[in-house]
């Protein structure tokens, strides 16, 4: 009885109506985990006294993950373009034309052009849908790759910011987003990683940015200084791929700890995860003790590679249906097309031949290994679990996610907040 008391004030905390079904539903649930229902036709499912539930799924579902890399050698294009090819196939097997990738998830996280991604996405617009769709945001990546991606010419664009992010997102904050986004970047205040999360900033003013400043600080190469939305608390910020550049992991942490959100999300079991790489970072001609930046960029790989690895093996046999990661092989792309020119790296010639290659699983101390299937079969396949989840939610009597919508009482244990704001 306790359990189904804890369920029932968990959901009302959430403003949440419970009907005389929805008690009548909790009831025959704790009476069948404690004592079974079958020989007490006051609780049977069939019963003249309770609504037929035969055609309704009791189970909550999965909760749907999108994580997407920061840095790489396609300046996020690779990202994008998987995006787009997602986004076309699930428009394709629904018949439904206006999709967007944010109807199919419940959370998206992304580090570095991954972030911006994850902002142009997930932002809601004028007219209540995503500001962007899968394609449109590949060609904003193509067109503006440059100007956004971490290197000199960020330094000349980060004193201008109304040149790209502004012009896209103007006074819109993370309160604005549809569904839960973490953007990571490292606080040089604290010496530790911050994620700007949707679900802090809807409970704490403090915790609410602007999205032109998150997707500045995530891709910065220098400190930069955030403000939260109401001025009185601040970070001192570098890019997230310095220390999050695979953002799996602190995705998966978030949801499995915010119960208010995902309340029956207990496990790997209770989760979708499709994880999106931007392609390994060019070391160039393999001198990496010239630059610097290429140690962080070869660091960036190796922590995004590990992560995959135990993300991977914490999914076990399940990693084939519940996780799928998305990779391209740079050097296989060099060897056999040897472009060097620049305007051809930000096209996407490269991550369409990279998602034709033969996918890549990691497994944790065993290294990688080549599996039949392309990264362009594994985003279909991962496609027809979306809609099958999405199918079933419909019929389903427990919501899997119930996203909150209002600011109320701070959450003392937030599982976003990684690093202490400091107050100016």
């Amino acid at each position: 009885m306790a359990a189904a008391i804890s369920t029932m004030s968990m959901i009302d905390s959430n403003n949440m109506e419970v009907d005389k079904l929805t008690c009548e539903i909790f009831s025959i649930l704790e009476n069948k985990f404690l004592f079974g229902y079958e020989n007490d036709p006051k609780l049977s499912l069939t019963s003249k006294n309770t609504p037929n539930f035969s055609n309704k799924n009791v189970g909550p579902g999965k909760v749907r993950i999108l994580s997407i890399d920061g840095s790489g050698s396609t300046n996020g294009i690779l990202a994008a373009k998987s995006l787009a090819h997602l986004e076309e196939t699930l428009c394709l097997n629904t018949g439904n034309s206006t999709t967007h990738i944010a109807d199919f998830f419940d959370v998206v996280a992304g580090c570095g052009a991954g972030g911006i991604l994850a902002g142009l996405l997930f932002t809601r617009g004028k007219d209540g849908s995503p500001l962007f769709t899968a394609n449109e945001a590949l060609k904003f990546l193509v067109k503006n790759g440059r100007k956004i991606s971490s290197n000199g010419v960020f330094r000349r664009f980060f004193r201008s910011p109304t040149k790209v992010f502004d012009q896209v997102f103007g006074e819109l904050t993370l309160k604005e987003t549809v569904k839960t986004v973490l953007i990571p970047c490292y606080d040089l205040t604290t010496g530790s990683p911050f994620l700007f999360s949707r679900a802090d900033a809807l409970e704490i003013d403090g915790c609410d940015f602007k999205l032109v400043d998150v997707c500045g600080a995530t891709v910065a190469n220098r400190a930069v200084e955030v403000k939260s939305v109401d001025g009185r608390r601040k970070i001192t910020a570098v890019g997230g791929g310095v220390a999050m550049n695979n953002p799996t992991a602190a995705a998966i942490t978030h949801v499995l700890n915010n119960k208010q959100e995902f309340p029956f999300a207990n496990g790997v079991e209770d989760l979708l995860v499709v994880s999106l790489g931007n392609g390994e970072s060019d070391s160039g001609d393999g001198n990496v003790t010239s630059s610097p930046e290429a140690f962080v960029k070869i660091a960036g790989d190796g922590a995004a590679d590990m992560v995959d690895q135990a993300v991977s093996m914490a999914f076990g046999e399940l990693r084939n249906s519940n996780y799928v990661r998305v990779q391209g092989n740079e050097i296989v792309g060099k060897k056999q097309h040897m472009i060097k020119d620049e305007r051809m790296r930000k096209s996407v010639a490269i991550p369409e031949e990279m998602l034709r290659q033969r996918n890549v699983e990691s497994t944790l101390f065993q290294g990688k290994k080549l599996v039949e299937e392309t990264n362009l079969d594994k985003l279909e396949i991962f496609a027809g679990e979306l809609i099958k989840e999405q199918e079933m939610r419909k019929t389903s009597i427990l919501p899997p996610v119930v996203l909150k919508q209002s600011s109320s009482s701070p959450r003392t244990s937030s599982a976003t907040t990684l690093s202490t704001i400091s107050s100016c």
